[in-house]
């Protein structure tokens, strides 16, 4: 019972840091992209993967580690289903942001010039997914809830 609920507690920690590290990414991305700029950028960017790692790990782990309702139960249910199309779509959208801040981490490493001509769309990619994530919160509490079962 205490795995089940420090695993429940840690995938909600990291939902509440991941939605704020990619609100607050999207922001970073709006302002003047100076060295401080770039530097909220990247802070940003990291807690917004570490909190990803967290929050599909301890998801994995409780949907198909046989410490939640098991594997047969989520995958049968159509707001798991939806909360994990919309993770789909998340990660699919994080390829292009993804690529383009290592990119821009390199050039900052060597002190050469970065093109940051791409932001406000970036910052535009953020926005939605951070929408997503509010999204998949409501695909969550239904499920919990047990609204429109099967």
């Amino acid at each position: 019972m205490l795995i089940r609920w420090l695993l429940a507690a840690l995938h909600l920690i990291a939902l509440g840091i991941g939605f704020a590290a990619i609100w607050g990414r999207a922001r970073a991305l709006r302002l003047p992209l100076d060295r401080q700029g770039l530097s909220r950028v990247f802070t940003a960017d990291t807690t917004w993967g570490i909190a990803a790692v967290l929050w599909i790990g301890t998801g994995a782990v409780r949907a198909f580690g046989g410490w939640e309702k098991g594997t047969s139960y989520y995958l049968h249910d159509r707001w798991f289903m939806g909360k994990m199309t919309l993770l789909l779509i998340i990660l699919a959208l994080e390829v292009w942001p993804m690529i383009t801040f290592i990119r821009w981490r390199m050039h900052s490493a060597k002190g050469a010039t970065i093109d940051t001509s791409p932001a406000r769309k970036l910052a535009l990619v953020s926005t939605v997914q951070a929408a997503l994530v509010l999204l998949m919160v409501l695909a969550a509490t239904a499920m919990a809830r047990g609204l429109g079962v099967r």
